[in-house]
């Protein structure tokens, strides 16, 4: 399968300027089969020698991960924190990103309890995904995830497609603040809504409109350029700038002047 175009690190990714110097990023496309399911399947290298260990940290999506790594693979709930992954020597990684949604057909069991938390994938794949890793962290490529994956492959879920369209109309439009008119697009009630995205995403609607909004202004806050928190605030629904700020710092561990500054 061929590579993806992938310009950045991906949003979500903090201090990508800092990142980028160390960390190496390909998106790889899954078979046609595969990507009913998975977004895309994401390969990061790194290479520390010589240098201190580095602490990567992300705003994660509401997406859950396969990864394939040493010494084991593990499949990843939502993180609704902050992630951080230390990095240290050389290594590398490679990923599956499931569409949000697409991964309760494979848990057969809702996906709430992966919330915050990785588990051996062996619980969901059996020991074959213990098989397979070190195949794949030999010769990480689409192909071998391929693979591993395609015999796999759930039935389809009509309700998964129904979650995903969900999750996709948050995250790509931010005029949309509110679970109410979520739900109300959507024609479902309220707690329906809030059943479907515990079922299927591992996080609420209400974490999911947050995090799209903190994606954004992290995005904002790390071109370089001059940041108006007042008018970044009220053009992502936030009451003022000091609530932008108190959110976005409770998420990131630090305001967004002080991101913007670190570059």
């Amino acid at each position: 399968m061929d590579s993806a175009d992938s310009p950045d690190l991906g949003r979500g990714v903090l201090h990508r300027a800092r990142a980028a110097e160390l960390i190496s990023v390909d998106r790889l496309t899954p078979h046609p089969e595969v990507a009913r399911f998975v977004e895309f399947y994401w390969l990061v290298r790194w290479d520390l020698h010589g240098l201190p260990p580095y602490e990567q940290k992300v705003l994660a999506h509401p997406n859950v991960h396969l990864v394939f790594e040493a010494p084991r693979a593990r499949v990843y709930g939502v993180d609704r924190s902050l992630f951080v992954r230390r990095l240290e020597n050389t290594g590398h990684v490679l990923g599956v990103k499931f569409r949000p949604g697409a991964f309760r057909p494979f848990a057969g069991r809702p996906v709430s309890e992966l919330a915050d938390r990785s588990v051996p994938a062996a619980e969901y794949f059996g020991a074959d995904a213990d098989r397979f890793n070190a195949r794949i962290l030999d010769s990480p490529d689409a192909a071998l995830a391929d693979a591993f994956l395609l015999p796999r492959l759930p039935a389809p879920d009509p309700v998964a497609g129904e979650v995903a369209a969900m999750v996709d109309r948050i995250t790509g439009a931010p005029d949309l603040r509110r679970v109410d008119d979520l739900a109300e697009e959507f024609g479902v009630g309220v707690r329906r809504l809030q059943r479907l995205f515990a079922e299927y995403v591992g996080a609420s609607p209400k974490w999911v409109l947050r995090r799209a909004r903190l994606h954004e202004a992290a995005e904002r806050a790390g071109t370089g350029g001059e940041l108006d928190l007042a008018a970044l605030a009220a053009e992502l629904g936030y009451a003022d700038q000091a609530h932008l700020t108190r959110d976005f710092t409770a998420a990131v561990g630090e305001s967004p002047a002080r991101y913007a500054a670190a570059g």
